[in-house]
């Protein structure tokens, strides 16, 4: 090999080591090392910089608007909740789980599933009284597994099949081609998990259940016009058991019920009076059909979409001090308005309007974004911070989102359009119907993701063209002694190991053009060792690190790093024999 085939090596270990052993983030490191190669000229601007405008990166980044526009509705809400109902034991929950999971990050971008999945298991495993510790890795392996399953399922497969597109010039791969090799594996996953479940995943508690957090709110809710919940029992319509919140008051009217019947059938109208914490609020204010009760909520200037939840304490110079909410009229004040109080971890009766200032007093406040710069130096509060995720969900316009989901599919699957053609006319149909503002598009695409793609890209490009690829391509052929399903291994196990301790899509983009390189020098069909790579980039289970939506659940279910070690060898060795034997007779070489 070349002196810049092995300087480009050298680099490519350098950046390993700073992805594994230092805390710099990911698209930083590639950059960087991107960068290097621009500088010392083993790649000129043309080549260095054509990752950025690959077809597989953009569709990527197109796909995070229409995800964000499926969130925004409610459309993935309402999937989950009516989905896992109330199993009985921890393993038929795994498999209500997992299932439903597989499905959507099948059609979507398993990274957001996850992050929606994630305050919905940790409501339902309080519920349902199984540790989250049980469900929080089946959760991210699901969704891994489900990725596997078509093009669009994960961003690796969209990025191995633009490389596949630039080296032979073609139109691409098949939405559901990788289907018949990732639906074995992903049935395959889900029944080790199944069966190991009960001895491998750990029964532990979270932080969050180590030091509960005592604040309790007053939440008084509204059921709306034509409100799905209407002639349905309190049971039935999930507001019965609440993790950390319970009704505590019915109002119909005159009427006033202390002690709800599980079987009362809710009206127009009533009004629900919750204490809970705040995750449990959250939820409530964001259930469809339920409105918050105060008045004033109505008055805002702007749409509800616009706004957000934010926690407030009364300072002892507030000059609303020793007044009711009304009579102190908040909402002029502020342009705000509180939908629900607490004060020293106990109920404060009453409506919200009635409840009368005092310092320390939390306060639970819908407002426009602009409240939190504006008051964070006022002396009007002690505190005041924006609450996570809380924007009010646009239900009337679930169904416009979920036909769009639909129509992108069917499109792609049929070609009909290109999978980065589908994927740019959903996104626009997402923000022209109102399904994803303008603002919310922006913010959902998540870039650094897009730069360590680019990046990686033109790392990868490198490697083939110093001849470092070829070179290791020789090393892996001498050790596998010509024989195409030994080569084929080695690959998946080369890839497996890269994906593990740097990014996914790192790896497949510096893997493919060895497993190309491999594939040629054989004078064998490619595509077992396209498919293989594809597998092998997501199938990283091992450790917190290897992908992101292990990293996610790592602190909702309470985890250590030895308990992915424990459950994910096994499973990364399991699809490995099942994606390794299976390719070669679907694709025969």
């Amino acid at each position: 090999m070349s002196v810049a085939a092995w300087g480009t090596l050298g680099l490519i270990a350098f950046l390993f080591g700073l992805l594994i052993f230092t805390r710099l983030p990911a698209d930083f490191v590639f950059l960087g090392g991107l960068a290097v190669l621009l500088l010392t000229g083993v790649l000129d601007a043309k080549d260095g910089l054509a990752g950025f405008g690959s077809s597989g990166l953009v569709t990527v980044g197109v796909l995070y608007i229409v995800v964000a526009g499926l969130q925004e509705t409610g459309g993935l809400s309402w999937v989950s909740q009516h989905v896992l109902g109330r199993p009985s034991g921890w393993r038929r929950a795994q498999a209500r789980l997992m299932a439903p999971v597989a499905v959507l990050s099948a059609f979507l971008n398993n990274t957001p599933v996850v992050a929606m999945f994630i305050p919905v298991v940790t409501e339902w495993s309080r519920r349902i009284r199984v540790p989250p510790s049980k469900l929080m890795i089946p959760l991210s392996y699901a969704s891994i597994l489900g990725g596997m399953c078509t093009l669009i399922g994960t961003s690796t497969n969209l990025v191995v099949d633009g490389l596949y597109q630039h080296r032979f010039a073609t139109g691409g791969l098949a939405i559901f081609e990788v289907t018949k090799l990732g639906v074995p594996c992903a049935l395959a996953g889900m029944a080790y998990l199944l069966i190991a479940g009960r001895r491998l995943l750990p029964d532990r508690k979270t932080l969050d259940e180590v030091f509960d957090n005592p604040r309790e709110y007053t939440l008084e809710v509204q059921v709306s016009e034509n409100s799905p919940l209407i002639g349905r029992s309190i049971e039935a319509s999930g507001l019965r058991h609440l993790p950390g919140a319970y009704l505590a008051e019915l109002v119909r009217g005159e009427e006033v019920f202390s002690a709800v019947a599980p079987d009362e059938l809710l009206q127009a109208g009533d009004r629900l009076v919750f204490v809970g914490h705040i995750e449990s609020i959250r939820s409530l204010y964001n259930q469809k059909g339920l409105q918050p009760a105060p008045d004033q909520v109505f008055k805002l200037d702007g749409p509800r979409h616009q706004r957000i939840l934010v926690e407030a304490v009364v300072s002892n110079t507030c000059p609303l001090l020793g007044k009711s909410i009304r009579e102190g009229r908040f909402r002029n004040h502020y342009n705000a308005v509180v939908i629900a109080a607490a004060r020293n971890g106990e109920r404060i009766r009453g409506k919200i309007g009635d409840i009368v200032l005092q310092p320390g007093d939390t306060l639970l406040i819908e407002a426009h974004a602009g409240f939190v710069p504006r008051q964070r130096d006022s002396r009007d509060f002690y505190l005041i911070r924006s609450v996570e995720d809380t924007a009010p969900r646009r239900f009337e316009k679930a169904p416009w989102a979920l036909l769009i989901l639909v129509g992108m599919v069917l499109a792609a699957a049929f070609n009909v359009l290109t999978m980065l053609n589908a994927a740019m006319a959903a996104a626009l149909l997402m923000v022209a119907t109102g399904c994803c503002s303008i603002g919310q598009a922006r913010r959902s695409v998540e870039w650094n993701v897009l730069l360590v793609i680019g990046a990686a890209l033109g790392l990868g490009l490198a490697l083939e063209k110093t001849g470092a690829a070829a070179g290791v391509t020789g090393l892996l052929l001498g050790a596998a002694a010509e024989r195409p399903w030994v080569a084929l291994a080695m690959i998946y196990m080369a890839t497996t190991l890269m994906t593990e301790v740097i990014t996914n899509n790192g790896a497949a983009a510096l893997i493919f053009p060895i497993a190309m390189g491999t594939a040629a020098r054989l004078e064998v069909s490619p595509m077992p060792f396209v498919f293989c790579v594809m597998i092998a980039a997501s199938a990283s289970f091992a450790t917190p690190i290897g992908y992101q939506t292990n990293l996610m659940v790592f602190g909702p279910g309470g985890y250590k790093f030895g308990d992915y070690l424990r459950i994910g060898t096994w499973m990364n060795l399991l699809i490995g024999l099942v994606a390794v034997a299976l390719a070669p007779l679907i694709w025969p070489f």
